[in-house]
């Protein structure tokens, strides 16, 4: 593994990748080069079939501390700013796209489109000292790109005053506003995302797969259009083979064997 790269890969046996932002001197910030080696990183998860977890980590202090001003202000075009935050929205889409389930791995703070990572990921879970905010207002940019994300797991209110003030919240009051699963003192950290992820690995990831897609198709449309396709992916789900191994299984009142996905 190459210690100096912007993102390091790490995979266990069970086909759990963790992807760590590697900027701990600039605090992860996203600069065209991370957010780069990033999407390589979740194409490679995206077509690879034995890829059952990702998880999203951090090296040093810092979870994310958004994108990169320094690299931003040096070059103030419009049409290189449009470049810079598709590139970024590219990447945070290929997050909910991806087949697998992706748990950000919070250690610590997660600020503007940090804070917007959080929100892609499908699961987090975040020590209690992690604090969380959308604070580019506070730079006179209000945080547009990530109230995207941040309007999709908060109730609206109280994402628009996180919006608007660029206030930090705690890990525990983000759990309260849906931002984060769990917080957890920082000993326990690793244990609780292994917990996730050996929750997700030992169930069928062809299920998985179809249910995350729908899951977020679904709430983008409405209610009974949201059925119509929830209808036809769960009978699909239903002829897969672990889900008929899944329902036989229950029937004869037995563990499922399932052979991976």
């Amino acid at each position: 593994m190459n210690t100096d790269a912007l993102v390091l890969n790490t995979r266990d046996a069970r086909g759990v990748v963790t992807l760590t932002l590697n900027r701990p001197q600039a605090f992860n910030a996203l600069s065209e080069g991370l957010m780069e080696a990033l999407q390589r990183e979740l194409d490679r998860i995206a077509t690879d079939d034995t890829v059952r977890a990702a998880v999203i980590a951090a090296a040093g202090k810092a979870f994310c501390a958004g994108h990169d001003l320094k690299e931003m202000r040096a070059a103030p075009e419009l049409g290189y700013y449009e470049r810079l935050f598709a590139l970024c929205g590219r990447m945070m889409m290929t997050i909910q796209k991806l087949p697998v389930p992706v748990i950000a791995r919070v250690h610590g703070i997660a600020t503007a489109a940090g804070c917007q990572l959080v929100a892609m990921c499908d699961l987090a879970v975040a020590v209690r000292e992690a604090r969380f905010a959308v604070s580019g207002i506070n730079a006179g940019l209000f945080c547009s790109t990530p109230s995207v994300a941040l309007s999709r797991n908060v109730p609206r209110k109280l994402a628009f005053e996180m919006l608007v003030t660029g206030d930090f919240i705690s890990a525990d009051e983000a759990r309260a506003r849906g931002l984060v699963n769990r917080v957890v003192e920082a000993d326990r950290l690793d244990a609780e995302v292994e917990a996730l992820v050996a929750s997700i690995v030992a169930k069928p990831g062809v299920s998985i797969a179809r249910g995350k897609a729908l899951f977020y198709r679904q709430l983008e449309q409405g209610i009974e259009a949201a059925y119509e396709q929830a209808v036809t992916t769960m009978a699909c789900n239903m002829m897969d083979a672990p889900a008929l191994e899944g329902v036989q299984a229950f029937i004869e009142k037995r563990p499922p064997r399932w052979d991976g996905r």
